[in-house]
This record gives structure tokens, sequence and C-alpha cells, in this order.
């Protein structure tokens, strides 16, 4: 790895129980449940979410999210309360699995270990009309190395910057998402004022720069793709709980071209840590 001491074999890479941390220099030091995890179904946090919490666009981002929210989030998995609408997304299931093998020692020391690291903004955000042609590879789109984009239509395709470095898990190399021409201004109208009652403005709850305010997390400069999951799902039902109930009226008008636009715009924000 480019910039890195160490050296890992690829099983090393995929141990659910012992993570390859390529950069220890870059956090502190993580408890065990982050790094070594504890058998047979407490997997180390720190193999999806990478030891300093940046996470990829299949999971999710939890660098800087506080100690509260973030213990609440494994008590409604550990409570069957939060679920994909998405039935073929399995790592969900997986999420909960874990969460419920994990004692509450375990998830008080990951949510003060997570909570502690600063944020940094490691997403781009583009406006476009073409994309890259992708292919599926562990849960995430990667360029397929075709020579001709394809049409990006709405949607947003999030991929890696260097997907060989991504495929080692360089927490370090971020990602580029791709998102309809014109998202970011209807984004920024839809989370500044709320669209003209379609919505309510995001800084009510996430603080005025979306970077959080008291125990709700930061929205800035977290993953578009994550993002637009949970939204949907709360639209769906499938994600319950007592912070989901904050977001119902949030969600309830929302249509599909609003969400892509709401998380262009906020995946676009700086990410500083509170």
């Amino acid at each position: 790895m480019p910039g890195s001491t160490q050296a890992f074999t690829t099983v090393q890479l995929r141990d659910s129980f012992t993570i390859a941390d390529w950069f220890p220099e870059d956090h502190p030091k993580p408890p065990d449940i982050v790094m070594t995890g504890r058998r047979p179904d407490a997997r180390a946090c720190g193999l999806c979410h990478y030891p300093n919490g940046r996470g990829r666009p299949e999971n999710a981002g939890i660098d800087g999210l506080p100690e509260a929210y973030f213990v609440q989030q494994i008590e409604d998995f550990k409570h069957d309360l939060r679920k994909s609408a998405e039935t073929r997304k399995t790592n969900t299931t997986l999420m909960a699995n874990i969460a419920k093998a994990m004692t509450d020692d375990e998830v008080k020391a990951a949510a003060a270990y997570f909570s502690s690291l600063k944020r940094a903004s490691w997403i781009r955000v583009v406006e476009s009309e073409n994309v890259p042609k992708t292919r599926l590879s562990g849960g995430m789109f990667v360029p397929s190395g075709a020579v001709e984009p394809e049409p990006l239509g709405d949607r947003i395709i999030e991929m890696p910057e260097q997907a060989e470095l991504t495929d080692l898990r360089d927490p370090r190399s971020g990602f580029v998402a791709y998102v309809p021409a014109g998202s970011l201004k209807k984004g920024e109208a839809l989370v500044t004022t709320g669209g003209s009652g379609r919505t309510i403005a995001c800084g009510v709850c996430h603080g005025p720069d979306l970077n959080g305010l008291g125990p709700v997390p930061g929205i800035a400069g977290r993953s578009p793709s994550y993002q637009a999951r949970q939204l949907f799902d709360m639209q769906a039902g499938t994600r319950k709980g007592v912070w989901t109930d904050l977001m119902k009226s949030v969600v309830a008008k929302l249509t599909p071209e609003d969400v892509i636009a709401i998380t262009a715009y906020t995946a676009s924000r700086p990410a500083v840590s509170k």
C-alpha cells in the first residue's frame, strides 16, 4: 500500500476477526471489538467500517457519530427495528446479527471510539450526464473498464476513486459520486428551505452546517448511497426506532428525484467534527 509500512496477505485483508490496519498512526488505538471482534458472531467493526470509521458505499461512515446515537442504532438493530427495504441487501441482516452478539460494554467501547474520531470529507460529488460503466464487486459499483461511458439518468453512482486501492481496503482512498446535472441546486433548496413544504429544512435537527446537533448525527459529507437508502427505508417503514419517528414527516412527500437531490447536496458539504 502506498505510504504504508504494513504488509498483509489477501486472507488477512478479508479476515473478520483480525483487521488489517494499513495506517495505525491515523487514529487512536481502537478497542478490541473494533479490531478483533469476538467469535463466533461479533465480527470486528473495522472490517466494513475501517479502523478510521469512514466506511464504504455499501455500508456506512460512522466516524464522529454522537455516542448516544451510535448506541441507539445498535439497540435498534438488536431489536429488528432497522431492516432494509431491499431484501437482497444481506449486509443489513449481517449487521443486525453482529449487533445482537455484542455485549453492552462492547457497544459502549465502540461508540466512544468512533465518536472520538475526526471527520473528513472523502466523497467527491460530480454532476454529470454520463458515468463510467460499472460492475458490482463486493456490494458496490466499480468501473468495468469499458472505454465508452453510459448515460447516468436519474441515478447516483458512487464508486472508488481508485478501485485497486479500495479492493485492498485502503482507508485513505476515497470515493466519487456521480449525480444528475442540477441535483446540487435542487438539493440545496430542499435541504435549506424544505422546498415550499415538500420536506423540512435539514438544519433544524442536523445543525445549520449539517454537521450534527447534540445527539443528532451530522449528514454533511456522508455517502449519498447510504443516505438515500436510509431515506427510502424510512419511507417504506422498514427502518423504525425512536429517532426514526422524527423523520416521518421529513420523508413522507419525497420523490426519488428529491432523495437524489438531497443526498447529492448533503454529500457535497464539508464534513467537520464537532
